[in-house]
């Protein structure tokens, strides 16, 4: 038996347009794969069942279509598992916290389960969840961010279900996405502070991608103005108070002074701010700190904190109506939703 072509494959493999799109089976695996279905299922159960040259091939189809076994033996006689899976960077962080339960409600109303699962910042780490997850065969997923690896997003198509993508946006989702936009974040930041007089600037950051989109759009602006010194100090692992305050040592003990200090999440910031405080500076004359999330004690920190206000519930609520919209079968007018943002200011800038 010949290897499968490219050609085999790219014909098999859903395309990035969802009307008519058909799921991949581990019929149509094993049509590309040249035997039969239950050589497929011997594959997949008993691999050391299976000769090596068939093996191989069976596994080229897998991973270049994205299929993903069916681990509902025999499925149900509805071909509806009622589950919507929600992943997300973080279950404890309130600004996801918020958004899931805000999803979730109308979900649960409407009948389904939702089952929630989180990744960290780590593509890697969502791609394996997401295997697992649609190995269970949900009726929908919910996801946090646009940016997938390439396996993961040829499974999410193969799966060829309902799909809303959330905290950001673009023109091409895999489905629908409901959220904003990060660069925009980042330039409007930059753009109002910079008007308000502030001329020495800083950053106080974790590594995820959608914060270096951020990051990377606020000093553009600030370049272009001029300002091509921003002293930044990124933090590893999920974002607390105590990486806020190790943040922020850094840039002090190397002498910033008079800045204005952005980080990627309120929780950062209320570090910075703790920070600065614990070395008698002043808050804003000495350091000025503005968050990002408007997360419930933003508003609350003494000094009260500065941030970018994102509508989670908003958010939450738009991204349940566009997938149960889909789940029921009606055609979504708007692929692309933008919730915008606010910038708070309060007493921290």
């Amino acid at each position: 038996m010949a290897d499968v072509t490219d050609e085999q494959i790219l014909n098999e493999e859903p395309k990035r347009t969802r009307q008519g799109t058909q799921r991949v089976t581990l019929e149509s695996v094993a049509r590309l794969a040249g035997v039969a279905p239950t050589t497929v299922s011997r594959a997949l159960n008993y691999p050391d069942k299976v000769a090596k040259k068939t093996l191989d091939r069976i596994n080229q189809v897998i991973e270049q279509t994205g299929y993903v076994p069916n681990m509902l033996a025999g499925g149900l006689a509805s071909n509806k598992s009622r589950l919507v899976a929600v992943i997300v960077p973080s279950l404890v962080n309130i600004v996801y916290a918020e958004t899931v339960q805000h999803f979730a409600k109308p979900m649960k109303e409407a009948g389904y389960e939702v089952l929630q699962g989180e990744v960290g910042y780590s593509l890697e780490e969502e791609e394996r969840l997401v295997t697992a997850v649609l190995s269970r065969r949900p009726d929908g997923i919910f996801l946090t961010g646009i940016q997938h690896s390439n396996n993961c997003r040829r499974q999410l198509l193969a799966a060829d279900i309902p799909i809303v993508e959330t905290w950001d946006i673009t023109p091409t989702p895999l489905d629908i996405v409901v959220g904003f936009s990060q660069r925009s974040v980042g330039r409007k930041t930059a753009e109002y502070f910079y008007d308000k007089g502030y001329r020495k600037f800083a950053i106080v950051s974790a590594e995820d991608q959608r914060a270096q989109i951020r990051n990377d759009s606020f000093k553009k602006v600030l370049f272009d103005r001029g300002i091509v010194d921003v002293p930044t100090s990124f933090v590893s692992g999920i974002s607390n108070l105590q990486l806020g305050r190790q943040g922020a040592a850094k840039l002090l003990d190397a002498g910033l002074h008079g800045h204005l200090v952005f980080c990627s999440s309120d929780t950062l910031a209320h570090g910075v701010l703790t920070e600065v405080q614990a070395r008698g500076l002043v808050v804003p004359d000495d350091i000025a700190i503005v968050g990002f999330g408007d997360q419930n004690f933003a508003a609350h920190t003494y000094p009260a904190l500065s941030t970018v206000r994102i509508d989670r519930a908003t958010m939450g609520r738009q991204a349940a109506n566009s997938l149960l919209a889909r789940l029921g079968g009606v055609p979504v007018e708007h692929k692309m939703l933008d919730v915008g943002f606010e910038i708070m200011e309060r007493d921290t800038a």
